[in-house]
């Protein structure tokens, strides 16, 4: 069984947390995920520029960024993989909406999908969708068309 958990950041408490983790379980589900823990943070631009700014040496915020931590814990019941993190900026979700004409819905689906390939070891070189990650995304995206969060 996979599990995440949901935070938030420098905005005020989304209403949707638990359906954004219920997304990201499936996500992880469809990737063929087992025994994952992930943390699943929202946070608006302030927070994440400085995340970016941190780890990544750029300046301003970022739509999604993963915190890989990929290591196994034995606990009293079982053995889980500790995947890491997926940190969303909804401030940069909604720029993304708007300019590529989808729904807030659909972005939000997008990134946390985005995220949770990366945590996969998935990786990207350039934003072309024919990259296999991204390609991979849109799939996985597809897929889980029915899925709603807001």
């Amino acid at each position: 069984m996979n599990r995440v958990a949901v935070d938030f950041r420098d905005m005020p408490e989304p209403e949707w947390l638990d359906r954004a983790a219920a997304f990201a379980v499936k996500a992880i589900d469809a990737i063929g995920g087992d025994s994952w823990d992930l943390s699943l943070y929202f946070c608006g631009e302030e927070f994440m520029a400085g995340l970016n700014a941190e780890y990544r040496g750029k300046e301003g915020p970022t739509d999604v960024l993963s915190f890989g931590l990929g290591e196994w814990s034995d606990d009293e019941n079982d053995r889980r993989y500790i995947a890491g993190d997926v940190v969303v900026c909804l401030g940069i979700l909604e720029s993304n909406a708007a300019a590529f004409g989808v729904s807030r819905d659909e972005e939000l689906r997008r990134l946390i999908l985005h995220g949770v390939l990366h945590l996969s070891g998935m990786d990207h070189g350039t934003n072309d969708p024919g990259e296999a990650m991204l390609v991979r995304q849109e799939s996985l995206l597809s897929t889980l068309s029915e899925d709603t969060i807001f």
